[in-house]
């Protein structure tokens, strides 16, 4: 009998692997082991980006996904769901359209061996209720990600946590990401628009602005006083899409985490994260007694790579390093 865990578990989404996936530099299997490489034994994937014939599983993929889990000694631990709410260009999906293609995805997670499957944002609280029986019957947990500008207080989340409460945390639940815990404007971010030709003067008010919790809604009319073009009202509107939580806000929540993104943008080479606190999010997390899996999700390669090599690989590599030094690993 497996002992149960006391403390957060490390785990990795294939996603953070996308630049050297899409280059074909590496292979599913590929990305499997690098992060069994780092002690990071959970795998969370994206059907839709790594399984070739999606929504098919074959049982060729399915012979060697489960192969690499245990030449490996990895978990397969969650599956991510896209909701194609506009897959015609005519009408929106109905209700029932939704369900079955989230009763899919729950299929092809219980063929992953997955026991938790990811529910974008834009997945409504009509359609979590509605999916939520097969879930149960099926045994996988259908949690919603808490994807920043999203918060815990924000209208669409509370309503889904009246389904939620509803349904039983062992159904329904949350998947918070940690974007939403963004201290510092990422600093790739601001390079880029620099290095794209942005004026540096608007640049650090954006950032300051941002660093100082000050108005980002605002920012774009300020940027448009001033003269900016294309690239500076880019920067003001990402402004909008980073916001700053206060880590212990998950702890009223924890019992329907069921999982978290560890999302990050840049590991430093002093082995922080540059923008997202992790030295307060674990504590919090691992004192509240969440047991599930932090995965990381690397997002910094498209902020780089018109001008550096993306090492998606060292960049995931350090993070793991620094949750299992946060972690007493």
């Amino acid at each position: 009998m497996t002992t149960p865990p006391d403390r957060p578990r490390r785990g990795v989404s294939l996603y953070s692997f996308q630049e050297e996936y899409f280059l074909r530099t590496m292979s599913v299997e590929d990305c499997v082991a690098a992060a069994a490489a780092m002690g990071a034994t959970g795998i969370e994937i994206i059907p839709e980006q790594s399984i070739p014939g999606y929504p098919v599983v074959t049982d060729e993929f399915a012979e060697r996904w489960h192969g690499w889990m245990a030449a490996y000694g990895t978990t397969p631990v969650a599956t991510n769901a896209f909701l194609d709410t506009k897959l015609h260009a005519d009408r929106w999906l109905t209700l029932d359209e939704q369900v079955a293609s989230v009763r899919r995805d729950i299929d092809i997670a219980v063929r992953l061996g997955a026991g938790i499957v990811k529910a974008t944002i834009n997945f409504s609280p009509e359609v979590m209720a509605a999916a939520a029986p097969y879930a149960e019957d099926r045994g996988v947990r259908l949690l919603l990600e808490v994807h920043a500008p999203f918060h815990f207080s924000h209208p669409w989340i509370l309503e889904h946590l009246e389904v939620m409460h509803r349904a039983g945390p062992h159904v329904l639940g949350l998947m918070p990401d940690m974007g939403v815990h963004v201290r510092r404007f990422p600093r790739v971010v601001s390079e880029r628009a620099l290095r794209d030709g942005a004026n540096p003067a608007l640049v650090d008010y954006i950032v300051r602005t941002y660093d100082d919790h000050g108005d980002t809604h605002a920012l774009m009319d300020i940027v448009n006083y001033r003269g900016g073009g294309p690239v500076e009202f880019g920067l003001a509107r990402q402004a909008t899409h980073y916001i700053w939580t206060e880590p212990k806000e998950m702890l009223e929540h924890l019992p329907f985490i069921g999982h978290v993104q560890a999302k990050f943008y840049e590991m430093t080479d002093e082995g922080y994260e540059y923008s997202i606190p992790y030295d307060e999010i674990v504590p919090v997390l691992a004192g509240g007694g969440f047991t599930g899996y932090l995965s990381s999700e690397y997002e910094g390669n498209r902020h780089i790579q018109d001008a550096f090599p993306v090492d998606s690989v060292e960049q995931v590599r350090r993070q793991q390093e620094m949750l299992a030094r946060l972690l007493g690993e």
